[in-house]
């Protein structure tokens, strides 16, 4: 069975994650979480990931690399990582790009799990023309300029 192959099979037989994780405003699921539902797969098929630091130009980047064991064919993948001279939010750069990586290079998809997706969403109404956002921004500066005191 050819790489490719094996990937699809790990893209169809992954669950979607729970997004169990807090931070920045947002929620996301853990690399760990992922690492754990991935590996099962990962060694059914024969594939082995890894992910190095590495470097493109002096910048540094973290490599994802899916080898199969059986072919010895490999896809490869290399990130650049915002840098930050801080070695701890360095370590939380290194581990952003690692998890989003991985969940790029399997389609990895995320399950809501606070009902958010349940409930329906205002939409939001934009103007639909330049004119139209030209006509509001004109309005608007004519109001907030009458309200200045001159």
């Amino acid at each position: 069975m050819k790489l490719i192959e094996k990937i699809y099979n790990i893209q169809h037989a992954i669950e979607p994650m729970k997004k169990d994780q807090k931070g920045y405003n947002y929620k996301y699921f853990d690399i760990n979480q992922m690492i754990a539902q991935l590996k099962p797969l990962l060694k059914k098929e024969g594939l082995i990931v890894s992910q190095p630091l590495t470097h493109i130009d002096g910048v540094s980047a973290i490599a994802t690399v899916v080898f199969d064991k059986d072919s010895g064919d490999e896809l490869r993948e290399v990130t650049p990582i915002t840098h930050n001279p801080d070695p701890q939010k360095f370590g939380s750069a290194v581990t952003y790009y690692r998890r989003y990586a991985l969940q790029s290079f399997f389609f990895l998809e995320a399950e809501d799990d606070d009902g958010v997706g349940a409930k329906p969403v205002a939409k939001k109404v934009y103007p639909k023309t330049v004119a139209a956002i030209d006509a509001k921004v004109q309005s608007e500066t004519k109001r907030a300029m009458g309200e200045i005191p001159f």
